[in-house]
């Protein structure tokens, strides 16, 4: 009904229209968007048969933005780092060549925290993001433009990498879909920085969207020849999952409490799925989860397998100069003469303080393993667990450096290994989006997508923001 290069116009218009408000996009290629826009134009009127079209390019025309993190030929790659203010990607890291070569059209890099490595989207190169619903709360972080730039209506599709919840905070806090897949299927190549060492088993790269349905056609483009693992074919019967709910962790001394509107619009989903599908949610309570923020912290920075060390945080702010020392950064930051955020050099002094407790760790690493076990063995090849995004809704800025540890809420799954799948449910009375986190067993991606779907049409999905 409409041409490729309409949509392409209407998203780049879109785009200027709010992204000096939000500060989601941080450089563009427009020009580039409507040449290829053209060119989708002239291949559908040369009316090469569409069914063969559709099925080598799957995307065909539809706009997308890339975390600044993902190289994206002929665009910034910095993370955010000062030292890298000058990076340019020399071409395209492996998801974002898969998206192409599906016909996908990249409109340009949204921003991120510095290094990845914080739940508030801000850094000395870019500055900060804001979230669509207001203004002064945060996006998440890490993947926080993507959530900003999906919510404000400004592109189709984000690619977004979670190692603690990086996908899955700014898909909640703006209101979208994200899904974190199964580890080990969609490739994490052309990212910076990239795991290390054990790191490499709970980096996940994956999609966002403000639509459910978009999430699996842009996963099986992004897992290539790895998708046959994650059973995307087999038809889910919904009433035949069986579905478990946790309403928080059991009251870390670390984290916030979870809010009571989180806490009842999780409630509404348990009563619908009861109501509606005839099941019945079993409740649980899982006393290790408690320890959520230890077991992610302790696994992150163990050895692998073959005994190598985890990367240092304070090294990768070098950039391959000199490492960083923290507290040294500490006194220029009070100055202001850092050139690095404030949440990056506290993580440089906390990296430290967990090396100083090296039993202590193995204790918590042995824990996480039984954590696991014991998850998915609940789970099992039909289980589908109901658990909060995050403790709230999305904060003020800044607020995240009061409560540094809350995103343990969407952490923990990442050291498990779990597919989790986060879906809004509406807006609670600030207008804020609320949201629920779908988690499976291993491989089980499948289940999460398919709830994911049949929740947006029970809750209503992403709201246009300024709506109400």
């Amino acid at each position: 009904q409409v041409t490729c290069i309409e949509v392409v116009e209407a998203y780049v218009e879109r785009i200027k229209e709010v992204n000096p408000l939000i500060n989601a996009v941080v450089k563009d290629r427009f020009e580039e968007a409507l040449q290829e826009a053209r060119q989708v134009d002239k291949l559908l009127s040369e009316g090469t048969g569409n069914d063969c079209l559709e099925k080598k390019f799957p995307l065909l025309g539809v706009p997308i933005t890339v975390k600044e993190a993902f190289s994206l030929y002929g665009m910034p790659n910095t993370s955010g780092l000062v030292s890298r203010r000058n990076v340019i990607a020399t071409s395209d890291a492996t998801v974002v060549s898969r998206l192409k070569q599906a016909g996908a059209i990249p409109l340009g890099v949204t921003n991120c925290s510095e290094l990845c490595m914080w739940y508030e989207s801000s850094n000395r190169i870019y500055g900060r993001t804001n979230n669509p619903y207001d203004l002064q709360r945060i996006v998440g972080g890490s993947s926080g433009g993507e959530g900003s730039v999906l919510a404000a209506a400004c592109s189709v599709i984000g690619v977004g990498s979670d190692i603690g919840g990086s996908i899955r905070m700014p898909a909640f806090f703006n209101g979208v879909f994200g899904h974190k897949p199964t580890t080990g299927v969609v490739p994490n190549d052309g990212q910076f920085p990239n795991a290390r060492g054990v790191r490499t088993s709970y980096l996940c790269t994956g999609p966002m969207c403000r639509y459910a349905e978009d999430l699996e056609p842009v996963l099986r483009v992004m897992a290539g020849p790895g998708v046959s693992k994650l059973k995307l074919n087999e038809k889910v019967s919904l009433e035949k999952i069986k579905f478990h709910c946790m309403d928080h962790d059991g009251g870390s001394i670390f984290v916030s409490p979870v809010d009571k509107e989180i806490l009842q619009a999780q409630k509404k989903v348990v009563e619908h799925l009861e109501s509606d599908l005839g099941v019945r949610v079993q409740r649980v309570a899982m006393h290790k989860m408690k320890y959520s923020f230890q077991i992610w912290s302790a696994m992150m920075s163990s050895k692998d397998s073959e005994g190598q060390e985890a990367q240092r945080f304070t090294d990768l702010l070098g950039d391959h100069g000199k490492p960083v020392w923290p507290l040294w950064e500490l006194m220029k930051w009070l100055v202001g003469m850092s050139s690095h955020t404030f949440p990056a050099i506290a993580l440089g002094l906390t990296e430290k303080l967990m090396n100083l407790n090296l039993s202590g760790k193995a204790k918590l690493v042995s824990m996480g393993k039984s954590l696991q076990e014991e998850m998915e063995a609940l789970l099992g090849p039909d289980g589908v667990l109901l658990y909060p995004s995050h403790p709230t809704i999305a904060p003020k800025h800044h607020f995240p450096i009061c409560m540094p540890f809350n995103f343990a809420y969407t952490a923990i799954f990442n050291v498990l290994g779990l597919p989790v799948t986060q879906c809004p449910l509406g807006l609670g009375s600030e207008g804020l989006p609320l949201g629920i986190q779908l988690v499976a067993a291993a491989y089980n991606d499948h289940l999460t997508l398919a709830v994911a779907r049949y929740l947006e049409k029970a809750f209503g999905g992403w709201v246009l923001p300024g709506k109400v």
